[in-house]
């Protein structure tokens, strides 16, 4: 048996009673968090509106745009709800290989579920979990980084994710759940130039293409188009693509079936590039430290690692930034609002937050460095000193930025959250608090389209 044989197959095999309570309560709390921060970018983020445009001009269908009142095709509605999914970096991350295996995943499912209903809550949440744990499993079997050979890894990794998740809600046996695979490899790409472009706002959009890949994938597949025999390990398959051939078996199939990666993500605290989080934590921390006086701030320094190089260069555009999705990948521009606002949250990242001359002159006194030998978390942890124009000195540290695993945000802090989030739709729902724990008691919801109608 090939490699992917025995990985899809396991997939194809996997069913509801197989996942442990603490896997059925994290799919819950995915879906929870993802479909919250969808709604919330339907009324807050004006990069998605021309993909809601050309979702609804699709047609009309089974599928909803969340937070409108637009109904269109399941694969416009993913695609529409897909650029929603990351539009305000406000989702669940997986720390261990920087990602976001959700963001693609929960538009193409909830299409589904809406298109091909009724899904129930189990059939639904166990799709949720195979799709997680495939992309992130992915991530780590890789022994050569996807930026060495100039790929944006997060939303190749979702979308292939979302693809097997996908195939997995339509019933694919293995054999399906291959040709999905192979399928969405042939539609699912990010270039590393995303990050490279001050003016561009596809990385904030950028799950719109994957979520849309995955449902015209797990619908090919269900037709019959046949896929290749080895997507993952083959002569010219994903790693060989991808990872230059170096990956490690084991890590895709070591467990697999019976430890699930969704057990260990990361909620977000705040609306920002995970990578900012720790120096958001350590600037609002610092700003009620006795003796701290905003207008008295002579210089800072940040220190992170390699993975949040990306955060810190180049220096002059990431202390101003152009656009909203920039903003988010600044670790200076992140410290100076946290200083500034005592606060980043939704109302944080305005068009009127990049002009704003307070903001802007602290960043200004930023400076961002790379500790290639430090000891913190991967991309979530980092270290800041702030000094006073009198020689003071307030400094601090993160290991790991709060809502990782270690360190995670409560239910009820998830709940308030997707409150939040809800609230801030174009069309909101009637009730969010009723709505949050629909999504939490979804292993007993008959019909999981019909919640998100």
């Amino acid at each position: 048996m090939t490699l992917s044989e025995q990985v899809c197959d396991s997939i194809a095999r996997l069913q509801w009673e197989d996942l442990p309570p603490s896997t059925r309560k994290a799919a819950c709390q995915v879906l929870l968090d993802a479909s919250g921060v969808i709604l919330a970018a339907s009324g807050l983020s004006e990069e998605v509106r021309p993909f809601l445009a050309l979702a609804k001009a699709s047609g009309s269908g089974p599928s909803a745009v969340l937070g409108t009142d637009t109904l269109v095709p399941p694969a416009a509605a993913a695609f529409a709800n897909g650029a929603m999914a990351h539009a305000l970096d406000y989702e669940d991350a997986f720390d261990i290989r920087p990602g976001h295996p959700n963001a693609s995943l929960v538009p193409a499912l909830i299409a589904l579920a809406q298109s091909d209903g009724p899904v129930d809550g189990p059939r639904f949440l166990t799709a949720l979990v195979v799709g997680c744990d495939f992309a992130c499993r992915l991530g780590v079997a890789q022994r050569q980084a996807m930026e060495v050979g100039g790929w944006y890894p997060p939303p190749i990794l979702a979308g292939l994710g979302a693809a097997v998740g996908a195939a997995k809600l339509l019933g694919l046996d293995g054999n399906g759940i291959r040709d999905a695979l192979s399928l969405a490899l042939c539609q699912v790409t990010m270039p590393g130039e995303i990050k490279h472009s001050p003016g561009t706002v596809i990385r904030a959009v950028r799950e719109s293409f994957p979520a849309q890949a995955a449902v015209t994938s797990a619908f090919l597949a269900r037709e019959g188009v046949a896929g290749f025999e080895q997507p993952l390990e083959g002569k010219d398959g994903f790693f060989a693509l991808y990872s230059g051939g170096r990956f490690e078996p084991a890590d895709l199939t070591d467990d697999l079936g019976a430890r699930f990666w969704i057990d260990h993500l990361t909620f977000k605290a705040w609306p920002s590039c995970r990578g900012t989080h720790p120096f958001i934590e350590m600037a609002l921390n610092l700003r009620e430290r006795p003796g701290f006086d905003l207008h008295r701030i002579a210089s800072i320094s940040v220190t992170g690692d390699e993975i949040q190089r990306m955060l810190f260069e180049p220096g002059d555009r990431k202390r101003a930034p152009e656009v909203l999705i920039d903003a988010k990948f600044s670790a200076q521009f992140c410290t100076a609002l946290a200083l500034v606002r005592g606060r980043v949250d939704l109302d944080s990242f305005t068009p009127a937050s990049l002009a704003d001359s307070a903001i802007l002159g602290v960043a200004a006194k930023t400076q961002a460095f790379v500790d290639p030998e430090s000891a913190w978390h991967p991309g979530s942890g980092g270290a800041m000193e702030i000094k006073l124009d009198d020689g003071t000195a307030l400094s601090a540290e993160v290991h790991n930025a709060r809502g990782c695993p270690e360190r995670p945000l409560s239910e009820n802090e998830l709940v308030a959250k997707f409150v939040d989030c809800a609230s801030r739709a174009q069309v909101p729902p009637s009730d969010p608090c009723q709505m949050a724990q629909a999504i939490l008691s979804l292993a007993d919801c008959e019909d999981v389209g019909a919640l998100f109608a």
